[in-house]
């Protein structure tokens, strides 16, 4: 056993230093702990991630030290080593791991200047490329709306300038709206869309190309993942950790994403979460795949779509977005084309039944929606 020591990841270079420790044997960091959290873990243990996710159900995912750098390393062998920017919460896998790239990277993580901002991420990325430095490539990860935020600046030189320095941004968290790719593309912005998860280490799939070492495959239309980045499970819950992770025939370990999805090719495809599903009507509707299509829709790209009670059809999705591009154009609008778009890919019952226009949208400490917090607030509107 080795101790477990909370930690709230404020300062990269003291967190690096610990991270350095975890990986070599201890003590292992926890991250997002609570009062009731153990002060031991098993010997290999680096770090534990409190996770409620946007579902709400807390977990406590432990995460070796041998899967961190293999998760590491597999992404250097995919898109090169340098040094990273760490512009998300370093107490989330994705954030968590630019640290860990810079270690096996021998590099120093270069945080933002207080909260994320065009002009914070300017900043950071003029500090990372001064003259006086070697040259080294640079990195960094975000999330969709922080990829939005940047783009929408990007009339400013400085901030495209520091999108453009990047040889690989990576994008994950939640899909990446086709909408922002195209933007990101045609501003000469590298962009690398990820897929995984906590329990993966992080990102483990790139621009739909599983990493070295890393296996994929469908079962029962479920989307399993193996390789050497996976957690050893969830801190005191044996329940749930025989639950999402299995051995095949073959000694072989996979973890169970909950995706749906499918692999074609060699290339994986992630249609959404199996448990992101409303019954409208007797028919099942797949939330993930309106949204979508929805965010295909400019001014409507950042828009999140939610089930909700409906007294003629049981339940109803609407669509929550973040007002900005939709004013252009009225509301009804914008719906009527969402609706169509649905219903010519989907069928007229997948259709959303209403648009609702907020300030901003509700999010989690990750930069993630907090899609239980925005189903509840458009409940309340009902």
């Amino acid at each position: 056993m080795v101790a477990l020591i909370p930690t709230d990841a404020e300062d990269p270079a003291l967190l690096r230093e610990a991270l350095v420790r975890a990986l070599d044997g201890g003590p292992a960091l926890g991250f997002g702990m609570l009062g009731d959290a153990p002060d031991r873990v098993s010997r290999g243990t680096a770090v534990v991630i409190a996770t409620s996710g946007s579902s709400g159900i807390p977990k406590r995912v432990a995460l070796s030290g041998e899967a961190l750098r293999a998760s590491a390393e597999a992404t250097a062998a995919r898109i090169g080593s340098g040094r990273w920017l760490l512009a998300l919460p370093a107490g989330y896998v994705a954030g968590l791991q630019v640290v860990v790239r810079s270690i096996v990277a021998g590099t120093q993580p270069v945080a933002l200047d207080g909260r994320f901002s065009p002009m914070s991420f300017a900043e950071a990325t003029l500090s990372m490329g001064r003259p006086s430095r070697a040259a080294e490539d640079l990195y960094t990860s975000l999330v969709p709306a922080q990829l939005a935020t940047l783009l929408d600046a990007s009339g400013d030189r400085a901030v495209l300038a520091a999108l453009r320095a990047y040889r690989a941004i990576l994008v994950g968290g939640q899909a990446l709206p086709q909408p922002l790719r195209e933007r990101a593309d045609a501003l000469g912005v590298r962009l690398v869309r990820t897929y995984g998860s906590t329990e993966t280490s992080g990102g483990c799939v790139y621009d739909g190309i599983p990493l070295d070492s890393v296996g994929v495959r469908a079962v029962a239309g479920e989307l399993r993942i193996a390789g050497p980045m996976l957690a050893d499970g969830y801190l005191g819950d044996g329940e749930l950790t025989a639950r999402m992770f299995s051995h095949d025939e073959h000694g072989i370990r996979w973890y169970h994403t909950g995706d749906l999805g499918l692999v074609d090719e060699g290339v994986v495809r992630v249609h959404g979460r199996a448990d992101n599903v409303i019954v409208s009507g007797g028919i099942n509707i797949s939330l993930d795949r309106v949204e979508g299509i929805v965010r295909r829709i400019p001014g409507l790209t950042s828009a999140v779509v939610v089930g909700v009670d409906d007294e003629r059809w049981g339940e109803a999705s609407v669509i929550v977005a973040p007002r900005g591009e939709a004013l252009r154009r009225s509301e009804s609008d914008q719906l009527a084309h969402a609706r169509d778009l649905v219903a010519e890919e989907l069928g007229r019952h997948a259709r959303p039944v209403r648009l609702v226009m907020v300030d901003r949208l509700d999010v989690l400490s990750s930069g993630k929606p907090d899609r239980e917090a925005i189903r509840r607030a458009v409940a309340e509107l009902r």
